[in-house]
């Protein structure tokens, strides 16, 4: 195996859908990368000036601010300033609410990526139990007991799809649990600034 075309073409028809996986992952994770920034989510600054704009100027100019920069934490801060009349029961729900709703759009595109880190090291191995059998029968055809270089040859390029499905799976659930710990940051963000809110709402109101 002189080289990695070599390689993927040692490793037989298994690397066709681990090749596929390959594909998938680096597409999800490419578009996960560009979706789950600070900009598209919201960044501290809009956070802080919401909050502020909230203190100085009320509710109403909040949620104005909250439509000129649509957000996903736009989005969950707006339902909260729009019940500041409500019990906090009803604002805390309503808030729960759009939080579950924005966290399950954002974790919509990241199933993929478990997917593939899952299947990618099964199809490595049913590739490399495929060649093994492969390796054994060309050996008990060629009569090449007693020379073990031939049944190496074979294990050796059996175990090529095991190697590429790892290699896959590695990357593919490090980024999975990346960007999780991006949505989750993002959460405790926009925790952090509704808690303001509401801490500002009380002490304004008493309620």
């Amino acid at each position: 195996l002189d080289s990695l075309f070599d390689m993927v073409v040692a490793g037989g028809p298994m690397m066709i859908p681990i090749g596929l996986c390959s594909v998938v992952a680096l597409a999800y994770a490419v578009e996960r990368s560009m979706r789950l920034t600070p900009q598209r989510l919201g960044t501290k600054s809009f956070g802080q000036s919401v909050v502020e704009v909230f203190q100085k100027e009320g509710a109403d100019r909040a949620i104005q601010v909250c439509d000129e920069k649509p957000s996903p934490m736009a989005n969950i801060l707006r339902e909260g300033l729009k019940r500041v009349t409500e019990s906090t029961a009803d604002r805390e729900k309503a808030v729960e609410d759009a939080g579950a709703r924005e966290v399950k759009r954002l974790s919509a595109n990241l199933r993929p990526l478990v997917v593939v880190g899952m299947i990618s090291p099964l199809l490595g191995l049913l590739g490399t139990v495929w060649g093994m059998i492969d390796a054994f029968k060309n050996v008990a055809l060629n009569e090449g007991l007693g020379k073990p270089e031939l049944l190496a040859a074979g294990i050796s390029q059996a175990l090529v799809t095991t190697a590429a499905g790892l290699a896959i799976a590695i990357p593919t659930q490090a980024a999975y649990f990346y960007f999780r710990s991006k949505i989750e940051k993002f959460t405790r963000r926009t925790e952090d600034y509704y808690v303001q809110i509401s801490n500002a709402l009380l002490a304004r109101t008493g309620s």
